[in-house]
């Protein structure tokens, strides 16, 4: 599925400058995810068409010199694991340093195809100093290059991105894939195995395997699918990490190859930002989503317990709330069945085209009688209303200005589309285009 690319290295080597020159310039294009605060660890981008996700490992690194070390070494691991290709951020002005070797070892050892960029070389003396870096003995060109000014940057990408072999839609069209994910310890594997009616033990992986998201084809009561499961979710060390970074950084792989995502909450704990960083990368992708609410039969109830809980949800994921929500309890079952059917329902929706007649037809009307605010003196005029062939449903609005039609507007728009139509769980894009 996705292209999933890593940076690693040390600290004050210039990972997140390389990283943010890489986003940067997409999210300025494209406003999609409007309302959506971008974790900046992740972000996707293309280059030369390719379409990929970088991930920057350099989540939290506590600063004492005792669990430095480890910090790094969790996050090479993390990379190895969860990305398909690693660039390894070495610093030309320091040389090779004990840490850089460490980390060398560890990638040579997973045999993860690895690219090694060699920062901030701005002139040409500091591109005579590069050789240094072929010690580190790693089956990779060296790549000179200055994330502070982008030189270099270009030439590594072009090779990047030509090596991605264009992994075709092999996987039969029609059935849908499904992930569970949510914050560690919210009983996503109790549920896993309620819906696959066997206990997995899921096995310690040994650091430096590579592990795919395991798909378990589900065939019972009359449905067919795959749980996309998150092996990766493990219990957590002495160290004191941020795992908040880790569980979201952890779901990316799961959430790019689902169609619809299950994200699960704690019911005695609320929703809280970790939950809130998930939910934004399944948005960013524009995956389905099905909220379930765990260990509901832990709660004390009242009378409107449930109504509250739901308000508040719907509160914090707001923009997007029109999401189903379901209270569930992996131990004892209940409500199990019942989150496989609305994520089927998910996902149908997301597969379902509008034909341009009836979207004209219902909403060209719509906008007559409130048409977009003018800006300046000027009055944008929407003709002509087309679904865009995407993964994620997406709606073209031919206009006259599409730069002055302004973020509320288009919600105005999804949401006049939402009540006609059921997109329930499915996040809607909304274009201007020039006519």
């Amino acid at each position: 599925m996705g292209n999933i690319v890593a940076i690693v290295g040390r600290p004050n080597v210039g990972k997140s400058t390389f990283f943010n020159r890489l986003t940067q310039t997409r999210q300025a294009i494209i406003h999609e995810s409007s309302g959506v605060t971008r974790d900046r660890h992740y972000g996707k981008t293309d280059w030369n068409g390719v379409e990929f996700s970088i991930i920057d490992t350099g989540g939290y690194v506590s600063n004492s010199d005792d669990i430095f070390e480890d910090e790094i070494k969790k996050q090479v691991i993390l990379a190895i694991e969860e990305a398909d290709r690693i660039v390894f951020v070495v610093d030309v002005t320091t040389g090779v340093v004990d840490m850089d070797i460490e980390v060398s070892k560890v990638l040579r050892q997973s045999g993860k195809k690895t690219y090694l960029a060699v920062n901030k070389v701005d002139n040409n003396e500091r591109r005579m100093d590069i050789h240094e870096f072929y010690n580190l003995g790693l089956e990779s060109e060296l790549y000179p290059i200055s994330s502070i000014n982008g030189s270099g940057t270009g030439e590594l990408l072009d090779i990047l991105v030509a090596e991605f072999e264009e992994k075709e839609q092999e996987e039969e069209l029609d059935i849908p894939k499904f992930a569970v994910v949510g914050r560690p310890n919210v009983g996503k594997s109790s549920l896993i195995n309620a819906l696959i009616g066997v206990e997995r033990n899921i096995v310690t992986n040994i650091a430096g395997t590579t592990r795919d998201s395991i798909h378990t084809r589900y065939q019972q009561f009359g449905h067919d699918f795959y749980l996309v499961d998150t092996a990766g979710l493990r219990k957590k060390g002495k160290v004191h990490e941020n795992i908040e970074f880790y569980s979201a950084m952890r779901s990316i792989r799961s959430i790019e190859n689902a169609d619809v995502c299950m994200l699960m909450l704690d019911a005695t704990l609320g929703i809280e930002a970790q939950d809130l960083s998930i939910l934004q990368l399944i948005q960013s992708n524009g995956k389905g989503l099905v909220i379930l609410v765990n260990k509901w039969d832990l709660i004390e109830k009242e009378t409107n317990t449930l109504k509250e809980f739901t308000e508040k949800i719907k509160q914090r994921i707001a923009p997007f709330t029109n999401v189903p929500i379901l209270y569930v309890s992996a131990l004892t079952k209940q409500r199990v069945l019942k989150s496989l059917e609305e994520a089927i329902q998910v996902y149908q929706n997301r597969k379902q085209k509008v034909t341009t007649s009836k979207l004209n037809d219902f909403l060209l009307p719509i906008i007559e009688n409130m048409p977009p605010p003018a800006l300046k003196g000027k009055y944008v005029r929407i003709k002509y209303i087309t679904m865009l062939p995407a993964v994620v449903p997406s709606f073209a609005f031919y206009c006259n200005l599409p730069q002055y039609v302004k973020d509320p507007y288009k919600r105005f728009l999804e949401n006049k589309i939402r009540q006609q139509w059921n997109f329930e769980g499915v996040p809607i894009r909304i274009y201007m285009r020039k006519k």
